[in-house]
């Protein structure tokens, strides 16, 4: 076995889904191309470091200057079906409780714990491993999400799938739930091979999307995306945009759920990763209510964090706005 099925290996036993290997040429002009044009027209809405570092993001070796391979990683979230210990609980809860109807629903990644500090512990371990086989020195640098690499397009590159009309990456045996990691590395490995695009004709993820946030032309504009609105953007929302975010709290799965590759799509098989079955719904109510301690004692390890408990509220009082009329 070589040293790249060996970390393929090795990849798969720490929990990862999928695992793959692409060069670090940088990305080519039509891509390049692409990614300007849609900062160029304001699509990252208010994303300001997406603007930044762009020679890093478009070429790896501006990010490792020995860089000459990537190692991508893919690890499956599709949550399981609901308990249904939870469901009885909670039909019970409702008949005790008449406002327990007024619930924001939570993207589905939002119901784990942050996967950025899950998969950085999970990627140390496959380093550590790395560096105690490679023959000659192995030189690193580990990426989840932050990092400013394209990382569905390398991801794309080394096989891993697709990037669909809804700018997700698709795997056809996956789906498009599917947090994506790198290793940007000093070693050379072989690149794999990347697969073939398997949604032409399928507009099934624009029809979907409640705001037309994506466009025929292949673009995503963030201004318009209800999981930039309720997730990145800081401000009130614009009002024609805040009527169509609905009951969305945290997050819009809308064009994934969409997404025929989801319809047989596997759960998340790796236990490790810690799922929080209470957190697909949450009460409008009892936000509003939450002083910071309570929200720090309810969001700990959740990616809840990164919106902080005013901007949570400031979702929470447009959902019930819109259940309530």
């Amino acid at each position: 076995m070589g040293l790249a099925e060996e970390i393929k290996q090795k990849a798969f036993q720490l929990g990862f889904d999928l695992a793959g290997i692409t060069d670090a040429s940088p990305l080519d002009n039509d891509q390049f191309k692409s990614l300007t044009d849609w900062l160029a027209f304001g699509c990252a809405g208010r994303m300001d470091y997406m603007r930044d570092n762009l020679d890093k993001r478009t070429n790896p070796v501006k990010f490792l200057k020995s860089a000459r391979s990537i190692i991508c990683l893919g690890l499956n979230y599709n949550p399981p079906p609901p308990d249904p210990s939870l469901r009885a609980r909670h039909s019970r809860a409702k008949q005790s409780q008449p406002d327990d109807a007024l619930t924001g629903t939570v993207a589905n990644y939002a119901r784990y714990e942050d996967y950025h500090l899950f998969i950085k512990q999970q990627l140390r371990k496959l380093t550590n491993f790395i560096a105690s086989i490679a023959s000659t020195g192995f030189r690193f640098k580990i990426c989840v999400d932050s990092a400013p690499l394209a990382e569905r397009t390398l991801a794309a590159r080394a096989g891993l799938g697709f990037i669909g009309k809804n700018r997700m990456l698709i795997n056809p045996q996956l789906g498009p739930q599917i947090f994506l990691a790198e290793i940007v590395t000093s070693l050379k490995l072989p690149p794999d091979e990347p697969i073939k695009d398997a949604c032409p004709g399928c507009n099934k993820c624009l029809t979907a999307c409640p705001t037309g946030a994506l466009t025929p032309d292949g673009h995503l504009d963030a201004n318009k995306c209800i999981s930039y609105l309720t997730i990145e953007y800081k401000d009130q929302f614009p009002p024609d945009l805040a009527k169509k975010i609905g009951a969305r709290l945290f997050g819009c799965d809308e064009c994934v759920l969409a997404c025929p590759h989801h319809a047989a799509a596997p759960v998340c098989k790796n236990k490790q990763f810690k799922f929080y079955n209470d957190r697909a719904k949450l009460n409008l109510n009892e936000i509003l209510k939450m002083s910071e301690d309570d929200f720090e004692a309810r969001f700990p390890d959740s990616p809840f964090t990164r919106l902080g408990l005013d901007r949570l509220k400031r979702n929470a009082k447009t959902c019930l706005a819109n259940i309530t009329g």
